[in-house]
């Protein structure tokens, strides 16, 4: 596939992200069909050029796969946005601590003696003689 392929033959992320899905996934069966032709010609002993185009065509056919899949994860962001509950792999990461870490509403919570007493005895101010 020649379109949204540099003279080099490599396809640049930020021009891809302005494409559709449709388009993307064309794009990656052109690619990956020439990697196979490129397959066979490097078999059949085919031109140095040919052999040194297989690397690059990996590479856009992983920059693809990239593309797609960082659509499809900012899509699915917006649809889990203001649910209960997201899936594993669209929550942040941190670290397990972190995660497992009571939530700032928890930690503020108080047990009912200790607003009792903070009631009972609040905190005394003194005149300071100047």
């Amino acid at each position: 596939g020649g379109e949204g392929l540099d003279p080099m033959g490599k396809v640049k992320a930020h021009e891809l992200r302005n494409k559709g899905k449709e388009e993307l996934l064309k794009q990656l069966a052109d690619l990956k069909k020439e990697l196979a032709e490129l397959r066979v010609a490097k078999v059949t002993g085919g031109a140095a050029s040919k052999l040194s185009k297989i690397a690059v065509v990996r590479k856009s056919i992983a920059v693809i796969l990239t593309v797609i899949n960082q659509k499809e994860a900012s899509e699915l962001g917006k649809f889990y946005a203001n649910k209960k509950f997201k899936p594993l792999n669209l929550r942040t990461k941190k670290t397990r601590a972190i995660r497992r870490r009571l939530t700032p509403a928890q930690l503020r919570l108080k047990t009912l003696r200790q607003q009792k007493k903070d009631n009972l005895f609040p905190l005394r101010k003194f005149a300071v003689k100047a």
